[in-house]
């Protein structure tokens, strides 16, 4: 019998226990995140529970005769800084960009940049789920801005007091980076992730070797020994901000992600739902304050719903890491990692379930996804042929592509490309189409060009391509 199985006949089959339960489970699928949506939920529709200052929202009907499974009548007030999000139909995929902010700037007073940036996703067609850790030094474009680490999108968000805030453009830049579409965010502070660790009595881990973690405050660092370990709040912050051991910034986000996972098995150990829904108001007054996001809590039951029977085998872990990165230095002296583009979407597709780029599709349809993609492309001639830039541009045409200019270059034997946006399909048509070698394409993070493919043609070009 499957987890929600037990579960479902272990507890009531009132309204608000039900809704309760498909809530947390979601809770144990993302992690943390929802907690104060839960239980906020919780309080404002049970008449058990008073908070001062805290109004009664949308407050239950009488359940009786009620469709247990109707929830038409819970919803809340959207985020006051982002536009309302398009209602989650309950079929379609649905993304979810989670953030942590870097300690150290809320140490200081400062406007914080992310530490953490994890995409979640749902598919309740396919069943199955999925993680997508985003390295923080990820030198990308920020809209509206020039190229910077992707850590910055928040701050600068914040500070030039954009629509959406931090999370706006913070959810902006990630989908122009993956070419994905991000509905909702989550943002949770140090305080409420270590109360809302404490309330769920810590999370156990393995650890294979000895690990040091540098608790909050001076003097606080102490050493993990190999074993089981139950960590309190305070612990599991350490351990999630920790870039000790192997795989530095790369480690920690798998480590991240092992933690979110061990947080979903424990609540849904068979003894934690009613504590958790017993000492809802005191979570509530724990936490509260400390989780933001943009998800009403109708949206986040409609998902519960749909989510209360995943397997955690069905739920993909991936890190966009050093094979999809390089490791380089920015014009001002800052350690940076450039994005592969073609690579990242491809690890992209893994996690989202778009398939292979150029995959079993008809090449009509590999012309729709290129003229979607609009890469501007430029068509440089450097072979010993001439008309050859015209030639090719008109054939690029025809197979959806967005060519821009035609012009002359330096002579080459051998044709190079030259990628300055992420538009992988376009580029992963003209890798093949050409036959060209990787040390022959080229990625660049300069300052918008007017381009995002520049193609160099030379007499390996001229001599052999799939033009009629």
């Amino acid at each position: 019998m499957r987890v929600f199985e037990k579960l479902i006949h272990a507890f009531p089959k009132d309204r608000t226990t039900r809704i309760i339960l498909g809530v947390l489970l979601v809770l144990a699928l993302f992690g943390s995140i929802f907690a104060f949506r839960i239980i906020r939920y919780v309080v404002s529709t049970n008449q058990t529970f008073s908070l001062p200052g805290d109004p009664l929202i949308n407050a239950l009907p009488s359940t009786e005769g009620d469709d247990p499974d109707d929830l038409s009548a819970i919803g809340f007030a959207p985020s006051a800084n982002l536009p309302t999000p398009e209602p989650w139909d309950g079929v379609s995929r649905v993304n979810l960009l989670l953030m942590g902010l870097d300690y150290r700037d809320w140490e200081a007073g400062e406007t914080p940049r992310t530490d953490t940036m994890i995409v979640l996703t749902f598919d309740p067609l396919s069943d199955t789920a999925g993680m997508l850790s985003v390295p923080r030094d990820l030198w990308v474009p920020i809209p509206g801005f020039e190229y910077n680490k992707i850590n910055t999108a928040y701050y600068l968000g914040e500070i030039y007091n954009l629509p959406g805030g931090g999370p706006g453009l913070a959810m902006k830049t990630i989908e122009e980076l993956l070419g994905i579409p991000i509905q909702y965010y989550a943002q949770i502070d140090f305080q409420a992730f270590v109360d809302f660790i404490n309330h769920i009595d810590g999370v156990r881990l393995t650890f294979d070797e000895p690990m040091v973690l540098d608790r909050r405050g001076k003097w606080n660092t102490v050493t993990i020994e190999p074993g089981i370990v139950t960590l309190s709040g305070e612990y599991a912050l350490a351990y999630v901000r920790s870039r000790a051991g192997e795989g530095g910034d790369f480690g920690r986000a798998q480590r991240q992600q092992h933690f979110i996972m061990a947080v979903r098995d424990r609540i849904l150990e068979f003894d934690m739902m009613p504590k958790l829904v017993a000492n809802a108001p005191q979570i509530y007054n724990d936490i509260a304050a400390g989780v933001h996001t943009n998800m009403s809590v109708n949206e986040v039951i409609k998902l519960a719903w749909s989510a209360l029977d995943l397997d955690r085998d069905a739920i993909k872990t991936l890190v966009i890491s050093n094979e999809y990165t390089s490791m380089a230095e920015s014009e001002d002296g800052l350690e940076i990692l450039r994005p592969i583009p073609d690579k990242i979407r491809l690890l992209r597709d893994e996690v989202f379930g778009t398939g292979d780029l150029l995959g079993p599709a008809s090449r009509g349809e590999i012309g729709e996804i290129i003229a979607e993609e609009g890469a501007r492309v430029s068509v440089r001639n450097g072979s010993s042929h001439t008309g050859l830039a015209a030639q090719t541009a008109e054939w690029l045409r025809t197979q959806g592509f967005n060519v821009v200019e035609e012009t002359s270059a330096e002579y080459t034997v051998y044709s190079q490309i030259y990628i300055y946006g992420g538009t992988p399909y376009a580029m992963k048509f003209l890798a093949e189409a050409s036959g060209i070698s990787e040390m022959n394409i080229h990625y660049n993070d300069e300052a918008d060009v007017g381009f995002d493919i520049i193609f160099i043609m030379g007499d390996d070009w001229a001599n052999n391509n799939p033009m009629p």
